[in-house]
């Protein structure tokens, strides 16, 4: 069966239909700049391009990188504020299907859809207890699992650790932005997921966004993590195949997506402590004073 799936991201909305007996796009996916500013209209024109592109007409799953309860976007942290309190699911509805909603969406937060699609068919396929999906790029996501059921909307990446906002020391973009070394932004997503699993005790986290794709770059330097750590097997994908798994729940059942990640608009709406890594005040790459 293939549904199409939408990741829209702080820097790119991409897409394409995705074959769910598989766990894999269907077709190559297309991929549009995210407009700025990023409002709710500039952003549905995007996401109508890519639909567009593909000719489709059946239920498309969108992402979102923020919270969001019933179709409704509560958060916009790396989007236009025009995004809180605003009914996503009806509006790329009404924009898709030539005006006429004939396109049913679904709508979640981004790293729940990576999460979703990790759990079912990449690397937390099988595995219980507390498992989290963290995606890189450009804020932190994070999707928490426990014995394979989502507890949707955690939004990790906005924890505080030594008086900063985790993504904004931890993130890909400030990787890039700040232009530091493999083993320099190691240092900081260890002491992030240090700080994580002190709060949550998982057994595996998984590292997501498309800085997966260069896991050895990094994995390997970071130390002192007591759960097991590895690499996104869906890599940048996941947020893709994770809405498209959402819209088909969705229109199969008839109501909200899975464990509470989302809502659909249009036809079918209705335990041990990790070690605190290095010391701040020795390290050539402490937080918050580095690099």
């Amino acid at each position: 069966m293939k549904v199409f799936g939408v990741d829209i991201g702080g820097s790119g909305i991409k897409g394409a239909p995705v074959d769910l007996e598989r766990g894999d796009l269907a077709d190559e996916r297309y991929k549009v700049l995210t407009p700025h500013p990023s409002t709710p209209d500039a952003v549905a024109d995007c996401v109508r391009q890519v639909v567009e592109h593909f000719g489709w007409t059946g239920p498309v799953g969108a992402t979102f990188p923020g919270v969001v309860t019933d179709g409704v976007t509560r958060t916009a942290a790396n989007v236009d504020t025009g995004w809180v309190d605003r009914n996503a699911a009806a509006l790329l509805a009404g924009r898709l299907g030539d005006g006429t909603g004939g396109c049913p969406v679904t709508v979640l937060n981004d790293a729940d859809a990576a999460g979703l699609a990790e759990m079912h068919f990449g690397a937390g396929r099988g595995r219980g207890g507390t498992v989290i999906v963290l995606t890189f790029g450009t804020g932190i996501g994070s999707a928490v699992f426990t014995d394979g059921k989502l507890v949707p909307n955690t939004e990790l990446g906005h924890l505080e650790l030594h008086g900063h906002d985790a993504e904004k020391r931890a993130s890909t973009k400030v990787k890039d932005d700040e232009d530091l070394s493999w083993q320099q932004w190691a240092h900081r997503v260890q002491k992030y997921l240090a700080h994580v699993e002190m709060l949550f005790s998982p057994r595996l986290f998984v590292i997501g966004g498309g800085v997966s794709r260069k896991a050895a770059k990094f994995l390997p330097l970071i130390e002192g993590i007591r759960a097991e750590i590895v690499p996104a097997q869906l890599q940048n994908n996941a947020g893709i195949v994770g809405a498209a798994m959402a819209a088909r729940a969705a229109t199969r059942d008839g109501a909200a997506a899975p464990a509470g990640a989302g809502a659909s608009a249009g036809p079918v709406a209705a335990a041990p402590a990790a070690s605190d890594g290095p010391d701040a005040a020795t390290s050539q790459v402490g937080w918050p004073a580095d690099p």
